[in-house]
């Protein structure tokens, strides 16, 4: 089994890589995701996942832990291939998924080329359990600091300020440090404006 690979990027596409080990080159499938932080003639490192099938021995490279074993919970669902979960992968970011699944919200799954109706719910109920380290972090913090922005807005609006003008800067500045509290993102605001 090979585990990773490290080596130079031989040529790159959004769907897959060479990466040249030694001499060898291995045709590696990548998530666009996976791609855009791959350079050609740079040295990479990749997690890879092998998969064997009568007709082909299949090789995919992930720049990150956390895509791999998103990549295998998903081709562990029936329906779900190889392919298909690539395309997730290179739609969806790693938090989307998990927070789209387990909020059971198949629409969005849906929206992914190749997933119909019944392979999204078969989606969430096999990984709704599985997928809640990748999405609970991320998914607080996010109900956090929408919170404090929409309250930061409604005082900006009561402040005269429209929402228009203060909106983009908020979320850039929640960006730049998620731990703003409502006053101190409020001040930020205004003194940027």
């Amino acid at each position: 089994m090979i585990y990773s690979l490290r080596g130079i990027v031989q040529e790159l596409s959004p769907t897959y890589a060479v990466v040249e080990v030694s001499g060898l080159g291995y045709f590696v499938g990548v998530s666009v995701q996976t791609s855009q932080k791959l350079f050609l003639g740079q040295t990479c490192f990749l997690y890879t996942q092998q998969i064997f099938r009568e007709d082909a021995h299949l090789l995919f490279g992930f720049y990150s832990r956390e895509e791999k074993e998103m990549f295998n919970l998903l081709i562990g669902v029936n329906g779900v291939g190889p392919a298909s979960a690539l395309i997730m992968l290179s739609s969806l970011s790693i938090q989307e998924i998990a927070s789209g699944i387990m909020s059971g919200n198949a629409l969005m799954l849906q929206k992914v080329k190749g997933i119909g109706a019944k392979t999204a719910e078969r989606i969430i109920v096999e990984l709704r359990d599985k997928v809640q380290k990748f999405g609970a972090i991320d998914a607080a913090a996010t109900v956090i600091n929408n919170k404090v922005k929409d309250e930061s807005l409604s005082a900006l609006e009561i402040l005269g300020i429209p929402k228009k003008t203060s909106e983009k800067l908020a979320d850039r500045l929640l960006k730049q440090n998620p731990d703003l509290s409502v006053e101190d993102l409020v001040k930020q605001i205004l003194k940027n404006i």
